[in-house]
C-alpha cells in the first residue's frame, strides 16, 4: 500500500469513528468543500464524510497527528462530546496503528 493510500485509508476509517460518536452531528466542512458543493463539482470525489479530519504525518519517525472540527448537538454537553469523540478516536488509532504514536485534537465549531 502507497503513503497516500494508508493516509486516505487512515482518514476514511477516523471520520466514521468521529460519526459514530453519540453527540457528534457532522463533521465540519472546509471552504474547498462547501465550494464544491454548491458548483457541483464534487462528482468523482470521494470527499464528503473527511471534511472537518486532517490526518498528517511529517515522515515515518514522527507520531501521526489527527485535528479534528466537529458539530455537536445541543442536548448533549460540548465537553463530553468532545472528550468522547477524543477517547473514539485514540482507541480506533491503538487498533489502526498499533506500533505508531499519535496526538489527537479535537475543536467543536458549532452547535445544531
Amino acid at each position: 500500500m502507497t503513503r497516500y493510500a494508508v493516509h486516505d485509508t487512515l482518514t476514511e476509517a477516523l471520520a466514521r469513528t468521529v460519526l459514530e460518536v453519540s453527540g457528534v452531528a457532522f463533521l465540519k466542512p472546509g471552504l474547498g468543500d462547501l465550494l464544491r458543493s454548491r458548483a457541483g463539482a464534487g462528482a468523482g470525489r470521494s470527499g464528503g464524510h473527511t471534511a472537518g479530519i486532517r490526518v498528517t504525518r511529517r515522515d515515518e519517525s514522527e507520531p501521526w497527528e489527527v485535528d479534528v472540527r466537529i458539530v455537536a448537538r445541543k442536548e448533549r454537553r460540548t465537553v463530553d462530546v468532545a472528550r468522547a469523540t477524543r477517547r473514539a478516536l485514540e482507541e480506533s488509532l491503538a487498533t489502526l496503528l498499533p506500533d505508531s504514536k499519535a496526538s489527537v485534537r479535537v475543536t467543536v465549531t458549532g452547535l445544531v
